[in-house]
């Protein structure tokens, strides 16, 4: 146990943490996870507060987005048990989508900190882990809300044979999301720097443009997966 435990201990790189209590907060994450929370509540708040019966402008551009999520939702999750679900899933697409791109367009580096520096939340496998166990324990509660203990079922089809495999997914999946997401935005962000430590400025802004591209095509599967495994597990093993 002392060497799992030392294990766990390892840290690749410098971080910055608050002490609260006998707890060590990782305060990068929560720093530039709160700019990304304070970004999507104050336009929420905007388009709420200035909401039209004919929208147009911003209020327009939001109602698409979530049209948009909610039409994602219906056709991962089904017509009849979707509704439910639309504001998890876009919770999750705009919260990654937001925080993807902020370390694209936020000049946080700028921002010197006592130890470590401040980037995406998603650059974070913290952040990536926390979404993908949220998505797990979704998961997990629509199929037990809609088939109760029937649902554990699905590890012995269609051969208990298939008892280990069928279990090993359900780990597998966050496991999967999480990592997906981080190592993707990770490697962005590191050639972006890369780039703006060897050239000049002006010239990293070209790739940047792809980055923006990658970032939000990312948002996306991790929203699409989550509503595919939510419907999954309501519908049964596949």
């Amino acid at each position: 146990m002392n060497n799992l435990y030392q294990i766990s201990s390892v840290e690749v790189g410098q971080h910055f943490y608050w002490q609260i209590g006998g707890f060590q907060v990782h305060a990068q994450v929560l720093i530039t996870s709160w700019v990304v929370i304070v970004i999507l509540s104050g336009l929420a708040v905007a388009i709420v507060r200035d909401s039209q019966t004919i929208p147009t402008g911003s209020q327009n551009f939001v109602e698409y987005i979530l049209e948009f999520i909610r039409d994602l939702t219906r056709t991962q999750i089904g017509e009849e048990e979707y509704r439910p679900w639309v504001p998890f899933i876009g919770t999750l697409f705009s919260f990654i989508f937001v925080s993807n791109w902020s370390g694209a367009l936020f000049p946080w580096k700028f921002i010197k900190l006592p130890h470590g520096e401040l980037a995406a939340p998603t650059n974070d496998i913290n952040t990536t882990v926390a979404s993908a166990s949220l998505t797990s324990v979704a998961y997990f509660y629509a199929g037990l809300r809609k088939k109760g203990l029937s649902y554990f079922g699905k590890y012995i089809q269609p051969t208990p044979v298939l008892l280990p495999i069928n279990i090993l997914e359900d780990f597998t999946k966050p496991l999967s999301l999480s990592f997906r997401l981080f190592g993707n935005i990770l490697a962005d962000e590191l050639v972006v720097s890369v780039l703006i430590s060897l050239v000049p400025l002006v010239v990293p802004i070209p790739m940047m443009l792809p980055g923006l591209f990658t970032s939000a095509i990312q948002a996306l599967i991790f929203a699409t997966l989550a509503a595919a495994y939510i419907g999954e597990s309501m519908e049964g093993h596949h």
